[in-house]
């Protein structure tokens, strides 16, 4: 993992983000109360389709948090740390893209 310089792009959204992956992590209990209690295939696969939209949502959310904040900040500096960082953002971007 790279060294943290400054704060994390996100830092400025983190009650918001927090607040979702609460969220999220009720959902997931939910679906496990679902399958507990034997509900429908469909019913359960519906609730699973609807926790990845979530996750999908607060990934785009750091994304677009991380290059408004960490990219943009090292490209305006130039020099290394901004084509590390654009290689950063080009990873995480082709790993998120890779689990769609």
């Amino acid at each position: 993992m790279t060294e943290q310089v400054s704060k994390p792009g996100y830092v400025d959204d983190k009650e918001a983000v927090l607040r979702r992956l609460s969220r999220i992590e009720g959902q997931v209990r939910g679906l496990r109360r679902m399958v507990d209690e034997e509900v429908y295939c469909i019913d359960v696969l519906t609730q699973i389709a609807a926790v990845d939209k979530a996750l999908d949502g607060v990934a785009l959310q750091l994304l677009a948090d991380h290059t408004n904040h960490c990219v943009r900040d090292a490209v305006a500096r130039g020099g290394e740390e901004a084509d590390e960082k654009v290689g950063e953002l080009l990873a995480a971007v082709e790993r998120f893209a890779r689990t769609r």
